[in-house]
């Protein structure tokens, strides 16, 4: 299941969202293309990486804030950015510029925080936006838990895109992490579900002062849960592999 995009695009252009967007582009482009080895972008990981030892023996503490912006490959950053674009607009554009910034930096500091307390003497990097996106996440669900989400569904040679509340969605996921997060060692590489977690209950408890400011439930009820912003249409709202229809007792498979 693949997040697409929802239906309540920002009511005004996401600066922020575009910014960050923009440097994690450029900066994995200079160095998954400048460094040239898998041995020479280890090594970069190892210097601009989170690596918990480091921290322990008292060193690397811009590491915290530089390794939100370095992935592990094409498929890692294009998650990553694919997430932020869908749920970083509203959350920006309820929080004001500045404001969704600091979010997304605390976010992805409570994220590493986490992810650095659970194996403080580990000696393998952690690179990714995954837990500042995490905290984009949380807050989203929190403010708007019933806006549809367009989701890709894939089952062998079956595509189908259903629009999916919020809730639903974001619940899954974080879901997902918390079940990789007890049967994954925290030690060794592989994905940083704690970060996840960490970055994920940041964000909603960071969003709790706005959420009972604007109302609290009675926001839910005014705004049925979902971003107030017209409610988009797109050309495709649902696609399948078309049906195969059977010619023969044995069907056209023989």
């Amino acid at each position: 299941m693949f997040p697409l995009r929802d239906h309540n695009p920002s009511g005004r252009r996401p600066i922020i969202v575009h910014l960050l967007i923009g440097a994690n582009v450029m900066i994995f482009l200079l160095y998954w293309l400048g460094l040239g080895s898998d041995r020479a972008i280890g090594q970069f990981f190892m210097t601009w990486g989170l690596v918990p030892a480091r921290i322990s023996f008292g060193e690397g503490y811009a590491t915290f804030v530089t390794s939100m912006f370095l992935h592990g490959g094409w498929m890692h950053l294009l998650g990553n950015m694919l997430f932020l674009w869908i749920f970083g607009d509203n959350l920006e554009d309820r929080l004001g510029h500045g404001r969704f910034a600091a979010f997304y930096l605390a976010s992805g500091l409570a994220a590493a925080g986490l992810q650095y307390l659970a194996d403080p003497q580990s000696m393998v990097p952690m690179v990714g936006a995954s837990g500042a996106i995490a905290g984009v996440m949380g807050g989203y669900l929190l403010l708007y838990p019933r806006a549809r989400v367009d989701v890709l569904f894939i089952f062998i040679i079956f595509f189908r895109i259903f629009p999916i509340p919020a809730w639903i969605v974001l619940g899954l996921w974080f879901g997902m992490q918390i079940f990789g997060g007890l049967s994954t060692p925290t030690a060794g590489g592989g994905v940083a579900y704690l970060a996840h977690i960490g970055g994920f209950v940041a964000g909603l408890a960071l969003t709790v002062p706005l959420w009972l400011r604007v109302g609290g439930p009675a926001f839910w009820q005014r705004t049925h849960g979902t971003p107030p912003n017209p409610v988009a249409t797109y050309a495709i709202q649902r696609s399948s592999i078309p049906r195969v229809i059977k010619r023969g007792p044995k069907g056209p498979w023989g």
